[in-house]
């Protein structure tokens, strides 16, 4: 028998109101036992409607006045009987009431539990369960238009048409391997091409749209680089239109990095102001010039700031050939000092790297670098995909899987390999997509996916 889980479905903190959910055979019994209505003629809960009253503790003492509502399987969210308790939304009244319901037989709910049931009863496939979590951790409107779509079914649809597509093509391998001698339709090598080329195609599309959406839907890490007293805290406080790092003419100010959260163009920016890359005996800058270098890796994005008035030395150009040059954007400081042609500008150009002149401080042409940063991370792309067909990080990979299975039956058929051995790639193609959509999936799998949820959801 399954058992019945509790926990606090509302965020930690204080607000107006906090949601108790409970799931499984026995909530309701759990909440006819603590609640006790405002309502003198009630006799049991009505299902999908608020019940006004109070929650009870062992002694009959009240808890907290409520509105409960009870949601029957298989129509709930879980599809199991479910009870939601909104209380007032304090810390220690939600926590009461949750102990109360773990005393009377209640266990707590595992990250993500709930909607781990809401799977496993059939209630959303994987990628909807998946896409619950990205309306939760959503980063932009654009992300959390992405993730309504895809709760809707959108993209769990496109997969298993596409599965669908390929389940035909095995059967008709399976009619000209059995039957190849019988009067049945013949299946021309070009005509079956053709066919797992169009499945591949859509497949690499979903794959592109990842790497399109990416920031919009996650976020983006943009690094402030350069040498020391190059500007890069003013150009922090610049783009957060505040002083948030210390900014004076001392070189090394910043000896670790600091990181803040902007939006630019409704995307959300994780920006951080580095210390700067310099030889030094301080083991405290040591250490922030090695983070520095982990970050510059890992960064979406890399803004190297050169100090416009003297120009950039070998450890700008060192740093500008190390990294791709499609993250990388040169920005030269402190035009109100160099102007916006100084001599070393041409030589950077030439290189086909394109400065972008600017002064920091004063924030002059600070429009056209926020302009210039989402267009390297949208890759030219002004606007989110819409529609819902954008997978996450565990989808993509499960679509790579597929059209590496669909590429390898195409050089196989090419190749003149026989029918009867190419139903293999077929299969692993299906089971690619099976598995992103949740048909088959492991336990490994589900509990990977899960444990990142939060508690209560």
């Amino acid at each position: 028998m399954q058992s019945t889980i509790a926990a606090i479905a509302t965020p930690l903190g204080s607000g107006g109101v906090g949601i108790i959910r409970i799931s499984g055979p026995v909530s309701k019994l759990l909440g006819q036992r603590i609640f006790r209505s405002s309502r003198s003629g009630f006799t049991d809960f009505r299902p999908y409607v608020l019940h006004h009253g109070t929650v009870l503790d062992a002694r009959g003492t009240t808890l907290d006045e409520v509105l409960i509502s009870y949601m029957p399987g298989p129509g709930s969210y879980t599809g199991e009987d479910v009870i939601e308790i909104n209380c007032h939304g304090g810390p220690l009244v939600l926590q009461a009431v949750l102990e109360r319901v773990l005393e009377l037989g209640a266990i707590p709910a595992c990250p993500g539990e709930f909607t781990k049931r809401a799977f496993l009863n059939g209630r959303l496939d994987l990628t909807q369960a998946e896409a619950v979590a990205e309306m939760i951790e959503g980063r932009s409107v654009q992300g959390l238009a992405m993730a309504a779509s895809k709760l809707g079914g959108l993209l769990g649809d496109k997969l298993r048409a596409l599965r669908n597509a390929l389940e035909e093509l095995k059967i008709e391998l399976c009619v000209a391997v059995d039957f190849p001698e019988d009067e049945v339709e013949c299946l021309e090598p070009e005509a079956f091409a053709r066919r797992v080329e169009g499945v591949l195609d859509e497949t690499r599309e979903l794959i592109a749209a990842y790497a399109r959406n990416r920031c919009w839907r996650e976020g983006a890490l943009v690094v402030l680089a350069g040498r020391v007293n190059a500007g890069k805290s003013s150009l922090m406080n610049g783009l957060l239109g505040r002083d948030r790092a210390i900014v004076t003419n001392v070189p090394g100010t910043t000896r670790d990095y600091l990181e803040e959260t902007i939006v630019l163009g409704g995307m959300t920016i994780r920006l951080v102001d580095t210390a700067g890359l310099r030889e030094t005996r301080d083991q405290v800058e040591q250490v922030g010039v090695e983070r520095t270098r982990a970050l510059l890796q890992e960064a979406d994005l890399v803004l190297l700031l050169i100090d416009g008035s003297r120009g950039p030395d070998q450890e700008d150009e060192s740093l500008a050939r190390s990294l791709p040059r499609e993250k990388l954007v040169v920005v030269g400081n402190k035009v109100d000092v160099c102007g916006e042609e100084p001599g070393w500008k041409r030589t950077w150009e030439e290189a086909g790297y394109a400065p972008l002149m600017l002064s920091a401080r004063q924030g002059t042409h600070l429009d056209r670098l926020e302009a210039v940063i989402i267009q390297c991370l949208t890759r030219g792309q002004a606007e989110a995909d819409q529609g819902g067909l954008v997978p996450n990080l565990r989808q993509k990979q499960g679509l790579e899987q597929g059209a590496k299975a669909l590429e390898a039956l195409l050089d196989d058929l090419k190749a003149g390999v026989p029918y009867d051995l190419l139903a293999v790639h077929v299969d692993a193609a299906c089971t690619a997509f099976m598995e992103l959509t949740g048909e088959i999936t492991s336990d490994e799998v589900l509990n990977a996916i899960f444990k990142d949820f939060c508690i209560g959801k």
